[in-house]
C-alpha cells in the first residue's frame, strides 16, 4: 500500500467517523426536542458510529478512497412537529451546524498547539499527532457541513431549502425530490471520470476562506501541516 495513503487513512478515516456520527446524532437530538421521537426510538440518539454507519456508504468510502461514502440518513416523522416547515429545516440545519460547531472546537485546539510550537518547534511526537488530528478534523468537518448544504436531495441542503421555501415552490421541490438523487451521483462520477470534481469547485473556496478564520492558516499550510 502507498504508504502515503496509509498515512493519510490513518489520520483521515477516525476523524470522518467521529464527524459522520456527530452530524447524524445532531439530526436525532433536534428532532427529539422538536417533538419526533422516530430517532431516538430507533436507537439513533447516539455517538457509537455503529449504529449510523450503512454497509454500503461505509464500503464506497473504502472503494473510493475515501473520496465518496455515506452513513444512514435519521429517519423522522414531520408529523410529529408543531410547526411541519420549521421542523424540517431545523432538523436538517442541525447536521452541518454541529460541524461547523467542531470545526470551530478544532481551530481553537489547533491555534493553541501552533501558539505552544506546532509546526516549528514541534514537527513530531504527541504535539504534532494531535495537531494533525485537530487539523484533519476542520477541513473534514468544513468539508461535510458545506457538501450537505448542496440543496439537491438527499442532501440536507433540499430539506433546509423546504423549510425556507414559500408553499409556491411545493411542486418543483417535489420534482426535484425524484429527479436530485440523480443528478447528485451524475455530478460525483464526473469528478471522478474527468479528475476534476465539481463537487469541491462548489464548497472548495467556502472551506478555504473558514478554515483560514477558524486556524489561521490557509487550507494548503494546514494540508503540509498534517501530511509532512
Amino acid at each position: 500500500m502507498d504508504p502515503s495513503f496509509l498515512k493519510f487513512a490513518v489520520i483521515f478515516a477516525p476523524v470522518l467517523l467521529f464527524s459522520l456520527t456527530f452530524h447524524e446524532a445532531a439530526h436525532a437530538w433536534m428532532s427529539n426536542r422538536l417533538g419526533d421521537p422516530t430517532a431516538r426510538l430507533m436507537g439513533r440518539l447516539s455517538l457509537n458510529p455503529i449504529v449510523h454507519l450503512d454497509l454500503f456508504g461505509t464500503l464506497m468510502l473504502f472503494i473510493s478512497r475515501f473520496h465518496f461514502g455515506w452513513a444512514k440518513p435519521v429517519p423522522f416523522d414531520p408529523r410529529n412537529f408543531k410547526d411541519v416547515k420549521q421542523g424540517i429545516f431545523l432538523t436538517a440545519a442541525a447536521g452541518p451546524a454541529s460541524n461547523i460547531l467542531l470545526a470551530i472546537f478544532c481551530g481553537i485546539v489547533v491555534r493553541s498547539l501552533v501558539a505552544s510550537g506546532w509546526g516549528t518547534q514541534f514537527t513530531e511526537g504527541f504535539t504534532a499527532g494531535l495537531g494533525r488530528i485537530f487539523a484533519q478534523g476542520i477541513i473534514t468537518n468544513l468539508a461535510l457541513a458545506f457538501f450537505n448544504l448542496i440543496p439537491l436531495p438527499p442532501l440536507d441542503g433540499s430539506k433546509i431549502l423546504y423549510g425556507l421555501a414559500p408553499s409556491s415552490w411545493e411542486s418543483a421541490l417535489l420534482r426535484l425530490e425524484r429527479f436530485g438523487p440523480m443528478a447528485l451521483m451524475m455530478i460525483i462520477l464526473l469528478g471522478f471520470i474527468g479528475g476534476f470534481s465539481p463537487i469541491w469547485f462548489i464548497i472548495g473556496p467556502f472551506v478555504d476562506t473558514l478554515t483560514r478564520v477558524i486556524s489561521g492558516l490557509p487550507l494548503g499550510i494546514l494540508y503540509a501541516l498534517i501530511y509532512t
